[in-house]
């Protein structure tokens, strides 16, 4: 048995789940920033990379923890004779590393993205066969998050696609967050939290509260209903990702893009912003940037968020935070207002127990409680509550 272990050993020690295992030490809390996809598709360029970073700190996303502004599909055109990736010349003329150099000037960190296979969903360049060339060079750039997609690949064992880029990224270099996008097709959260620090979970999200069905672009409250019951994959440095946040792009009202984000940030998801930020209104603008909210997501025990109660129409989502206490969503999916009571023992407390209770949109101290309360909450709209006992 000895021999056949020393025989093995090597082998043993690289299985995914043991050495080989992702701890790159990033994103300890779910990443933060802005994406370009949702709002521009391929209308990419330099200018908008830097107006979106100025916009960032003006706007005071900053401030309020996001960190990323990332360039999605479309920036690269093909491959130079010695193999390496090429940006658009005529939107980014003075290349990649420009941009990222007065991304980072504004205090903030720089990201991009690549694809599994041998082309981007847009049909740019993929990375496959590229994966370490790729990968010193956005090092080299000083690019700081990857998301990497899964158009064009073919054939490929998505795990062993994917832990190619991880090994690049390990040797580039350079910290580089890795955002695995491969839309929840082979259940990644079952092997991706050593590989990624986040993944995606499902389809694409489309901007709208509910599509009705389950298709490739996704409603908010079908992406909700797909992540309960992934809770005990996520914590800090691996995340579920239910894809960019919609905020601000005007397919809903401003209640359900206040649900969005409220359930995105007990979810514990990546909040990347993905409307035009240089533009936003002051509606906007607050919802992105409400702080109270923003400390659900960013609560360092890093515990996703689940339903833990649902009555037709309205839902009680509950997390678990650091300090003991319970942020909680009071949901409505239905078509009028509704009254939604929330039982202390729904969220793991006592009935007996007294609590104080925080509303994080109004920013204001409820009456302090006892066993239960009781909301009105609007159509499609959501009480997001601190409930702390005492």
């Amino acid at each position: 048995m000895k021999r056949l272990l020393l025989i093995l050993g090597p082998f043993i020690l690289c299985l995914p789940a043991t050495v080989c295992a992702l701890d790159n030490g990033l994103a300890p809390t779910p990443p933060m920033g802005w994406n370009s996809w949702n709002k521009f598709q391929c209308n990419v360029s330099a200018s908008l990379i830097k107006q979106a970073a100025e916009a960032m700190v003006r706007t005071g996303m900053r401030d309020a923890g996001y960190q990323y502004v990332v360039i999605d599909d479309c920036w690269q055109v093909n491959r130079d004779a010695n193999g390496n990736i090429v940006a658009d010349p005529q939107r980014f003329p003075d290349g990649i590393k420009a941009v990222a150099d007065y991304v980072h000037s504004q205090g903030l960190k720089f990201g991009i993205y690549s694809d599994a296979g041998t082309g981007t969903c847009e049909n740019r360049p993929g990375s496959r066969g590229y994966e370490f060339q790729d990968a010193r060079q956005y090092a080299a750039w000083g690019v700081d998050y990857l998301k990497y997609d899964w158009c064009n690949h073919s054939t490929q064992d998505s795990a062993a696609s994917y832990s190619i880029m991880r090994d690049a990224l390990a040797k580039s270099g350079r910290p580089i967050v890795f955002s695995l996008c491969e839309w929840g097709s082979t259940k990644p959260w079952l092997w991706a939290r050593n590989v990624g620090n986040l993944w995606r979970t499902t389809g694409d999200i489309t901007d709208k509260w509910d599509t009705g069905e389950k298709s490739d672009n996704m409603g908010v409250l079908q992406i909700l209903d797909l992540q309960d019951g992934l809770e005990s994959y996520a914590g800090p440095g691996h995340w579920n990702d239910p894809d960019m946040l919609e905020v601000g792009n005007g397919g809903m009202t401003a209640t359900e893009y206040r649900s969005h984000f409220s359930l995105w940030c007990l979810l514990a998801a990546p909040l990347m912003a993905g409307n035009d930020i240089r533009s936003m209104s002051d509606e906007t603008r607050d919802i992105l940037t409400n702080k109270e909210v923003i400390a659900v997501d960013q609560d360092p025990l890093g515990r996703q968020g689940r339903r833990v109660k649902r009555t037709g129409d309205a839902e009680v989502w509950a997390k678990e935070m650091s300090d003991g206490s319970r942020a909680v969503a009071l949901v409505n999916r239905g078509r009028t207002e509704t009254r939604i009571t929330l039982e202390w023992t729904d969220i793991g407390y006592p009935a007996h127990v007294g609590a104080s209770v925080r509303d994080l949109w109004e920013h204001k101290n409820l009456d302090h409680a006892k066993g239960n309360l009781s909301v009105a909450v609007p159509s499609h709209g959501v009480a997001m509550l601190l409930i702390r006992p005492e």
